[in-house]
């Protein structure tokens, strides 16, 4: 119960009184510091209590709960309650309770006198007393930094207030009777408006003074001199401390450039490193209480630091050094307290004319353990406890403290002395990261949500500070020191809430470098594309006029600018976009060399995965845009555009190492390979789904109409001379050129995906064709059977129905196909290229030699396929043949592509139902040479006017199938007619286009 630890703390507070304990901060440091802890301690508990708005329900139903458990109410609640009311105005009670022990806080609280005013000093004093520079005296670099008060040199001040300032309202009578009690009260009181109570819990300490003397008799003259500190707080106070930060920001920035060049300092000015560290930690801890209650004044920017950053960058850099050279820094103290301070301390002892028996003991333990101590165990990796040296230091404070001890400490202040600065060399030893939790834990920031992000708001928009914004999120590491174990149930929040932050930090940094990084990119890329060969038409147009002395342009026009003039500078103080681009990426990459990892709550944070995810996010979404895909208008950007702008941002981002180390390899080969899926990683739509889109819906479709046709000779697609001007010219995307970009961009799998929705195409042509079969399926039977006898095969070609529709339908199948074949021959230049993939071709060209046999369809299916994702030609389309076996479960004229649909899937259909291709390929020839003889047969048949295409097309049947020769040809039909057809078909230009 609360009471309980009232009366703990009141025998103790009496024990001490009786015992007429002697407290100095400079002589008993520890003693007077837990002393001074636990009466603040105390009042802070007290005070929060009095702030619990439940507390009376809470402890009600305690002890209805206790009641119904035991059958009668808790003997101690009528005194709880009875407290409760006792503290509903805390202050007032607490002096009261606190009266008898005044001498004792007082002596303590004077003990001050020595360390408070040296420490509260001002910017200019730090200034001129070169307050820790390692370089204001070189010749004593070398020398160790000691003092009479080790401890008390990075005691925070924080506390120090918070003792003068809580003290002085529990024991008051002194302020009104001792000159000094008031000078260190009002000095305190001229150092802020706020101390921290717990966490983000303040006293405004002005306001709460104020009454407090107004509710006392004979203070009337205290509260004229707590309105004039208050005033000068709001005058003058944030000016001061805002030049404190600055000091301390070019201060600790010199000392962290000496110790990185000679990092052995830190063993002798190691205590430099935890000074500088205190006075951070207090000016950063001042600025935050003040934040979040800025007071009416004309300036509030004293209340607001955008530089921050910097500062917290150089602590953490501090902590670092220690981490990374802790071996120099053991080695240098463990001689020196087995060389130095065991010697002397063992000269003091000797020298000591009282000694009682008790204290002789705990003396000579203290020089045993010292002298013991050898650099044969620090090099085996022996791990030294030092934490009993410190507690039987402390026993023996307590022991001659009291008033009546044998052995009084304060008549030996040598012992004192040298005991304080060994108790610091023993913590170099095996303490240094309890030390730094004491003078750089900033895990108070945790509850001090708003003031740090804004902190870190304001940093990141100051481009000087954006090199150091990475010590926000490792800050958050430090979060795990405000847990306490008597809350356990805490822990969970305050875990959740450090990585959001952290997380939350790092990706703004993350974002902020995507941004410039992909700028820089768009402006490279931009640059590049102005060199492109498209370009140099203008330039050549130009130069011919001039040669030719054409009109030149007018005075008034202004010249285009050449690519290259923007590298041209008259004057170096000139700045374009692109320098302020690199240097805002020099600063922001900087904040990742802090550290390359961190840990917060176990989890361990990697700053530059979430540049890379950030890069990996949004280079998707930049290739997506540089694709201007349009849905509505089918517009696209060529494959061959788009190629030049990648290759341009790659190009660029590759410079991205030279600034920080990232894998740009790995997020390049990332990103790329997910684009040649239908979707990336996060759902969106890839430049396949695109491009494959704008194919099938604006190319193929068009083709399929006889608006655009392929022309095998320029091996394109090309537009017809129609009324309607397409929106496109097709053989920019579909040429040489042109496919093979897209065979780069997309890779095998993208094309894989291409190739899927092209089957599906087909599929939905061969089942119109299987439903035509099946309407003839009687006639074609008996046509199969008749082939040889010229009048029943002529009478049953009059039979067949829908000829016009298979012919349309397998014309669509063709051209598809050659559209695929293209881009297989386009897959297979890339892949000879060893662009991608050189590694793969050597095993994937050993498939050329499979043979096909009548073995297991899956087995020839995956050897097909594997050798198609290569881009290898395949006399079988693997596609097709999954497609149509998946079914089983539907020139102007582009007549010409009638060829590739027949043996794509004549092959694909065979290859299904398990029979020998050739075999029923050469069946095909025959009845197909035998109705074709037939045409010549009838002058006055409709069909004689195109024999000599459908000859033709017969010819390119035989000569594109890799399972028909000539010589098969000739044994059905006379190569004479083939000659003939040559010489009759007309060409039109350069292009074959199957009229």
């Amino acid at each position: 119960m609360e009471f309980m630890g009232t009366d703990h703390v009141y025998e103790l507070l009496n024990t001490i009184d009786a015992s007429q304990c002697y407290f100095n901060i400079g002589v008993n440091f520890d003693f007077t510091k837990n002393y001074l802890d636990l009466i603040v301690t105390y009042a802070s508990v007290i005070y929060m209590l009095s702030r619990m708005d439940d507390k009376k329900a809470i402890v009600g139903m305690y002890n209805c709960a206790y009641e119904f458990s035991n059958g009668n109410s808790d003997p101690s609640f009528p005194r709880l309650g009875q407290m409760f009311i006792e503290y509903d105005h805390p202050w007032k009670k607490l002096s009261e309770e606190f009266g008898p022990h005044t001498k004792s806080v007082t002596e303590a609280l004077l003990s001050l006198l020595m360390v408070y005013p040296r420490r509260n000093l001002s910017a200019d004093q730090w200034r001129n007393a070169q307050l820790l520079s390692l370089l204001a005296s070189p010749a004593a670099m070398l020398s160790p930094a000691c003092c009479d008060t080790m401890a008390c040199e990075y005691l925070s001040l924080e506390a120090m207030e918070r003792w003068i300032l809580i003290g002085f309202l529990l024991c008051h009578s002194s302020l009104n009777t001792n000159a000094n009690s008031q000078n260190l009260w009002k000095m305190a009181l001229r150092n802020g408006l706020y101390i921290t109570v717990i966490r983000d819990e303040v006293l405004n300490i002005h306001k709460l003074s104020e009454d407090f003397f107004d509710s006392l008799k004979g203070y009337s003259k205290r509260i004229p001199d707590i309105k004039e500190c208050k005033e000068y707080v709001i005058t003058n106070c944030g000016a001061v401390r805002r030049e404190k930060r600055n000091f301390l920001r070019n201060a600790l920035k010199e000392l962290i450039k000496v110790l990185e060049d000679e990092p052995a300092l830190l063993g002798p000015k190691a205590l430099f490193v935890f000074m500088a560290l205190s006075f951070s930690r207090d000016e950063v801890l001042w600025l935050v209480r003040h934040a979040e209650n800025i007071p009416k004044t004309k300036t509030p920017e004293d209340y607001a630091d955008s530089q921050m950053a910097e500062l917290f960058y150089y602590m953490e850099k501090l902590r670092t050094l220690l981490a990374q050279h802790r071996y120099v820094i053991q080695r240098y103290h463990l001689q020196y307290l087995s060389q130095y301070d065991a010697l002397v301390l063992n000269d003091i002892i000797q020298g000591m004319y009282v000694c009682p028996e008790e204290e002789s003991v705990l003396m000579s333990s203290f020089v045993s353990t010292l002298s013991a101590m050898s650099l044969k165990h620090l090099d085996a990796g022996e791990e030294f406890d030092l934490k009993p040296f410190r507690l039987d230091w402390l026993r023996l404070q307590a022991y001659t403290s009291v008033g009546k001890a044998p052995l009084a400490l304060k008549d030996y202040p040598e012992l004192a002395k040298v005991m304080n600065m060994a108790q610091f060399h023993t913590r170099m030893m095996d303490n240094v990261n309890e030390l730094l939790c004491e003078t750089a834990d900033l895990s108070i920031l945790c509850f001090h949500t708003r003031v740090f992000e804004k902190l870190f708001s304001q940093s990141s928009e100051d481009v000087s500070m954006q090199r150091y914004l990475t010590a926000f999120p490792v800050i958050c590491s430090h979060f795990s020191q405000c847990l306490h174990p008597l809350c356990p149930e805490e822990a969970e929040d305050i875990e959740n809430r450090s990585l959001k932050m952290s997380v939350n930090f790092l990706e703004e940094i993350s974002r902020q470098t995507c941004m410039v990084v992909l700028e820089i990119c768009a402006e490279q890329c931009n640059l590049h594309e102005k060199l492109l060969p498209k370009h140099s038409a203008e330039t050549i147009s130009t130069a011919r006029n001039k040669k030719l002395k054409k009109s030149l342009p007018k005075k008034g026009d202004v010249p285009k600018e050449k690519p290259g003039t923007e590298s041209l500078r008259k004057d170096r103080v000139i700045v374009t976009n692109l320098d302020k681009m690199h240097q805002a990426l020099t600063e922001l990459c900087a904040s990742y060399s802090i550290c390359a990892d961190f840990t917060v709550f176990q989890h361990i944070i990697v700053p530059a995965e979430f540049l890379f995810s950030q890069l990996e996010i949004r280079l998707n979404k930049v290739i997506v845009q540089m694709a201007n895909y349009n849905q509505s208008t089918h517009e696209i950007a060529r494959p061959s555009d788009l190629l030049a702008g990648i290759q341009a941002y790659v190009t660029s981002l590759h410079s991205l190492s030279c600034y920080t180390n990232i894998d740009v390899t790995r997020l390049v080969k990332s990103v790329l390979l997910q684009q040649t899926q239908p979707l990336d990683s996060y759902g969106a739509q890839t430049i396949t789904t695109l491009y494959t889109n704008w194919f099938l819906e604006g190319l193929l479709r068009q083709a399929s109409s006889a608006l655009i046709v392929h022309c095998p000779t320029k091996q394109c697609f090309v537009n017809q001379n129609t009324e309607n001007e397409q929106s496109f010219h097709a053989e920019e995307y579909s040429d040489i050129c042109g496919l093979r970009s897209l065979a780069e961009l997309i890779g095998p799998f993208g094309l894989k995906f291409l190739n899927e929705n092209l089957m599906w195409h087909i599929i939905s042509q061969v089942g119109e064709l299987k439903k035509l079969v099946s309407d003839n399926m009687d006639v074609l039977v008996q046509m199969r059977a008749n082939y040889d006898n010229p009048e029943a095969m002529s009478d049953l070609q009059k039979k067949l129905t829908g000829s016009e529709n298979v012919l349309k339908r397998m014309t669509i199948v063709g051209v598809i196909l050659s559209f695929r074949s293209m881009i297989q021959d386009a897959l297979e230049e890339v892949n000879s290229m060893d662009r991608h993939c050189p590694f793969l071709m050597r095993p994937i060209k050993c498939l050329k030699d499979f043979i096909y046999s009548d073995g297991d369809i899956k087995v020839t299916l995956s050897v097909y396929e594997m050798a198609s994702a290569a881009g290898l030609p395949c006399e079988i389309d693997p596609a097709l043949v999954s497609a149509i076996a998946n079914m089983q479960t539907g020139h102007q004229n582009n007549i010409h592509c009638l060829a590739t649909a027949v043996n794509h899937l004549a092959a694909a259909m065979f290859t299904v139902q398990r029979k020998n291709i050739q075999t029923q390929l050469h069946e095909f020839l025959k009845v197909a040479s035998s109705i074709l003889l037939q045409l010549g047969q009838n002058v006055e048949r409709v069909e004689i006017k195109n024999r000599d295409s459908v000859y033709l097309l017969l010819h390119m049947i035989v000569e594109q199938s890799p399972f028909l020769s000539q010589d098969m040809l000739e044994m059905c039909f006379p190569y004479v007619l083939l000659r003939n057809s040559y010489r009759e078909i007309p060409v039109d230009s350069s292009e074959t286009r199957g009229k």
